[in-house]
């Protein structure tokens, strides 16, 4: 109990003092979050939309898709975009392995299953009277898609809140494509990793506690917007 104790104190002190170790990974895994989830946004929203209004073929496949993907391991994406932007793979050239850029692709590729599939949610659960009304009055197609968005956009919000507490609580794409370069690439999961590992578990608590914090005031967020 001391030794938790003792922790604590310090955690608290580490945070309190504006460490720059700390507040460095918490800048990176901030920033990398807000772009992999912007990113994801611009795919999964449309494509949820497109999928929960649609009336192709393969629909139901492209919504069975979505919900396998939902529970994507990140190791998995962190392996073949490893293969991919390494030396010996096809965007190689470019130089974008271990760097801030290679873990957004990556958070991007977790996040957009998890946008597409609430935008889908929430679209699909509307009142399916919206659209016919909107059309009734006079409305083009594109004007009652905007109407149906605008009914709905608490629970388009709500995906995109969803995308970025998928992203920013994620270890194995951070670790594998960013390499947990002190003051470049280390976030606030891959630190926690490493400080544990090497007994810097004061540095480690204080990490952990604002990447609850945050998970805190996502789901805070989240909640708010659901029920709205």
């Amino acid at each position: 109990m001391g030794f938790l104790g003792e922790s604590l104190a310090a955690a608290i002190s580490l945070i309190l003092s504006l460490d720059g170790e700390v507040f460095n990974a918490v800048a990176t895994s901030i920033k990398v979050a807000l772009w992999a989830t912007l990113l994801a946004s611009i795919a999964g929203v449309p494509a949820g939309i497109a999928i929960a209004v649609g009336t192709f073929r393969g629909r139901r496949l492209a919504i069975m898709l979505l919900n396998t993907l939902m529970a994507l391991p990140t190791v998995v994406v962190g392996l073949i975009f490893y293969g991919i932007l390494s030396h010996q793979g096809p965007l190689g050239r470019f130089g974008l392995l271990f760097t801030p850029t290679a873990m957004i692709i990556g958070g991007t590729v977790l996040a957009i299953p998890i946008v597409a599939n609430y935008t889908l949610s929430a679209v699909a659960g509307a009142d399916p009277r919206i659209l016919t009304t909107a059309m009734t009055l006079g409305a083009g197609p594109l004007q009652g898609l905007s109407r149906l968005i605008l009914e709905e956009r608490f629970g388009i919000i709500a995906a995109i809140v969803a995308g970025f507490g998928r992203v920013i609580a994620e270890v194995g794409v951070a670790m594998m494509l960013g390499g947990n370069i002190q003051g470049y690439t280390r976030t606030m999961t891959t630190a926690i990793a490493l400080e544990t590992e090497k007994g810097e578990f004061a540095l480690g608590l204080a990490l952990g506690m604002i990447l609850m914090a945050v998970a805190l005031v996502v789901n805070l967020f989240l909640g708010i917007l659901q029920q709205k």
